[in-house]
């Protein structure tokens, strides 16, 4: 069976991205949300961009597409490591070296699941040659490298394809990506 994330402790934080206290997951994560620390990879290739199609258990925004991987690191815990082990447990992908490009913050509410995001979300990216993800089928029902122009297109054409972060994530990592 796999792990509860939802009871696992997520970091509030106010207006600035400052701790200020804890709740798990789920409250954090239930109508009317709390403004929490996130963080969200996006992993660069020699064919673009690996996306992930979130699979149909997610509590929030199943079924989209989006970046490569997210998560929510411990209070007070290293956010480049929390990135890391998240990314090796929910896509399989190891030993990639992860640089943060930025911050910012987001809200989305979803309809189908009447769960929110209220996130302070931080990006990393990601360089890798050749790796094949091995991703788990409880967290990622698909996954894909898509080329950068062609992701901004589709996006933009069918935004509901995909997770309402995923345009800012691609704000703050499309330079660092397009430099790789």
């Amino acid at each position: 069976m796999p792990e509860n994330r939802e009871v696992h402790p997520v970091e509030l934080v106010d207006a600035a991205g400052r701790a200020i206290g804890t709740c798990t997951v789920a409250e954090a994560h239930t109508l009317p949300g709390r403004h929490h620390r996130a963080y969200s990879v996006l992993l660069a290739g020699p064919d673009g961009v690996l996306l992930q199609r979130r699979a149909a258990a997610k509590t929030r925004f199943p079924l989209r597409w989006s970046n490569t991987c997210c998560g929510h690191p411990a209070p007070n815990g290293d956010l480049a490591a929390s990135a890391a082990q998240r990314l090796a447990e929910e896509m399989g992908v190891t030993g990639v070296e992860l640089h943060e490009v930025g911050e910012f913050d987001y809200r989305a509410e979803d309809a189908a699941t009447n769960r929110v995001e209220d996130e302070h979300d931080h990006v990393l990216v990601g360089y890798v040659d050749g790796a094949t993800p091995e991703p788990d089928p409880a967290e990622v029902g698909q996954w894909r490298w898509v080329p950068l122009p062609e992701l901004r297109a589709a996006v933009e054409a069918d935004p509901d394809s995909y997770t309402p972060w995923l345009p800012g994530v691609l704000h703050l990592a499309e330079p660092a990506v397009l430099n790789t």
